[in-house]
């Protein structure tokens, strides 16, 4: 695997720098994290802008390192992330550009890449969680559509969402991992309801999701009738062995942030810190050159990531909190202060080991799909 840049690609970067800082400076402030209406009007007029810039599908149809190049260029110069747009851009898109049939491409992947539409995940459920396999929202055939009747939860951007990409069991009686579907939900659709969460951060990103009899289009299934676990697995592959490669390189920033403001304040002095700064220096390069590996191998496997997604994503979710715990220690008292940067990014840290598939969930796949170890009993 040759991960070098080719002269094509040093000029893409170079390029792509002029342009980002030409662009960023024109852009309007973004809005308050409470005000959803508005960062969904940021986040797809930032998708406008790179669509007419000719980067909206960098995500999709680059190299596996102009990818790179790009995450790392956008990262380094402060562009907006993807916000709203991640779920259709990073787990919805992938999945119907290599699963969907031709006039579905059509229809949903360059409303995406143009910062037209959101979409929102509907996979998790109150009595499954990371189980999606035990998931018991229902969906029968009534000639051209599904109806569809169950509940929700963490449902990103639901609230601001056109789109839902939604798991459900078309044949209660099959074995859990047969009988399921992913179908495309209209979010405007008669009989659903969105009650927004309140995170600890006191963000509301997700919701949960009520559906009562909601009428789908058949038309809208992506894959096979209850063969939609094998389409969740291309899903879950894109959720956890790219989705998170922008946030690598935000953490190696904020890692450098830290040990700059370290040796303003004083901690820098204490033995203990310094190595830990050290080590997790070591950990984010390490977990970089981990997520080169993985999107050359989703190039090489026609697109689509592997189970090394997993392996990634587990020892990333603990990185992410551990780097978070030492910007605590930085902080000292004002750790506590929620104004103060990296307090926040704290608190949603505890997240990352239960949202897109728990650690124990992670740990199953690595010891049983990269290992090969028995399944347990």
């Amino acid at each position: 695997m040759d991960l070098s840049c080719t002269p094509e690609e040093e000029e893409f970067r170079a390029r792509l720098r002029e342009w980002l800082a030409k662009v960023l400076p024109a852009l309007p402030a973004r809005p308050s994290p409470d005000d959803w209406p508005g960062r969904r009007a940021y986040d797809l007029g930032w998708q406008r802008t790179l669509h007419d810039a000719g980067y909206a599908d960098v995500h999709w149809g680059a190299s596996p390192t102009t990818r790179l190049i790009f995450l790392e260029e956008t990262e380094r110069a402060g562009a907006p992330y993807v916000g709203a747009n991640f779920v259709g851009l990073l787990h919805a898109g992938p999945t119907i550009a290599a699963e969907g049939t031709p006039a579905q491409r059509a229809r949903w992947l360059p409303p995406i890449l143009r910062g037209e539409e959101v979409w929102c995940q509907g996979f998790s459920e109150p009595d499954a969680g990371s189980d999606l396999a035990a998931l018991r929202t229902r969906a029968w055939r009534d000639g051209d559509d599904y109806v569809v009747s169950g509940s929700k939860i963490w449902t990103s951007h639901a609230e601001v969402a056109d789109w839902c990409e939604l798991l459900v069991r078309t044949d209660p009686h099959a074995p859990r991992h047969r009988g399921i579907t992913w179908l495309a939900m209209p979010m405007d659709a008669a009989g659903v309801t969105v009650r927004p969460l309140r995170t600890l951060a006191g963000s509301a990103e997700f919701a949960e999701v009520f559906l009562d009899e909601v009428r789908v289009p058949a038309a809208n299934r992506v894959g096979e009738e209850n063969d939609g676990w094998r389409v969740t697995l291309v899903t879950l592959s894109f959720e956890r062995g790219t989705a998170f490669v922008g946030e690598v390189v935000a953490c190696r920033r904020v890692l450098g942030e830290l040990a700059r403001a370290a040796r303003d304040n004083g901690r820098w002095d204490d033995p203990v810190l310094r190595r830990r700064i050290g080590r997790l220096a070591a950990e984010f390069r390490a977990l970089w050159r981990l997520t080169q590996w993985n999107v050359s191998e989703a190039e090489a496997s026609g697109g689509v990531p592997g189970a090394g997604g997993s392996v990634f994503k587990l020892r990333y979710s603990h990185a992410r909190q551990e780097l978070y715990d030492t910007a605590a220690e930085v902080l000292g008292p004002d750790a506590l202060d929620l104004d103060r940067p990296w307090v926040l990014d704290r608190l949603s840290s505890l997240s990352y080991t239960i949202a897109a598939g728990t650690s124990q969930i992670q740990r199953d796949i690595v010891a049983e799909r990269v290992l090969g170890l028995p399944k347990g009993r």
